[in-house]
């Protein structure tokens, strides 16, 4: 037994610092989203809402987003015509624990994985903001491909985004970078 740890120990040590650290922002998430009523939104969805709409209004669509009154979603109204909701999952928080947690279990010096981990999360929060907008603006015109461009579409492009930070991440920076 004691060759197989030494001999899976890297892996071991990947797992158990991965799932760890995938626990604890987890659950730090949760209490956030715990610390709001049941018909509140949370500020991260709101801020991921608002800045959509700006980008939106920069390229002269009409769009409102804006907190529903009775339930904890964003209604998405494009030329006067309602789209879709915003909601918690829409904030790309959960594809961020995922994005942190491989890369401190790959970690390297902790200057580089800090600002690479800070460079992937602000990246991955603007790749989401474009995102929801293409999204919208794609379902208001092509409506018949919603749920292809909402559960496949987008979705492959966000984490094969984070695919491709973390295979840039192991090449370039980690410890096991040559």
């Amino acid at each position: 037994m004691k060759k197989y740890l030494v001999q899976f120990r890297p892996f071991l040590i990947f797992i158990s610092i991965f799932f760890l650290t995938y626990i604890i922002f987890t659950l730090l998430y949760k209490f956030y989203l715990n610390s709001y009523q049941a018909e509140d939104l949370d500020a991260i969805t709101m801020i991921s809402g608002k800045n959509s709409e700006q980008l939106l209004k920069l390229f002269g669509y009409d769009v409102l987003i804006q907190k529903n009154s009775q339930n904890p979603w964003q209604d998405i109204i494009l030329n006067g015509r309602f789209i879709a909701h915003i909601t918690e999952g829409c904030n790309a928080v959960s594809v961020m624990i995922l994005f942190v947690s491989f890369v401190a279990a790959f970690s390297g010096n902790f200057k580089k994985t800090l600002l690479f981990i800070i460079f992937g999360l602000i990246s991955i929060y603007i790749l989401n903001v474009i995102r929801i907008s293409l999204l919208i603006v794609l379902v208001y015109n092509f409506p018949q491909y919603t749920s292809f461009l909402h559960g496949t579409f987008f979705p492959l492009m966000i984490y094969g985004y984070v695919f491709v930070l973390w295979i840039f991440w192991i090449n370039r920076f980690s410890k096991y970078a040559k």
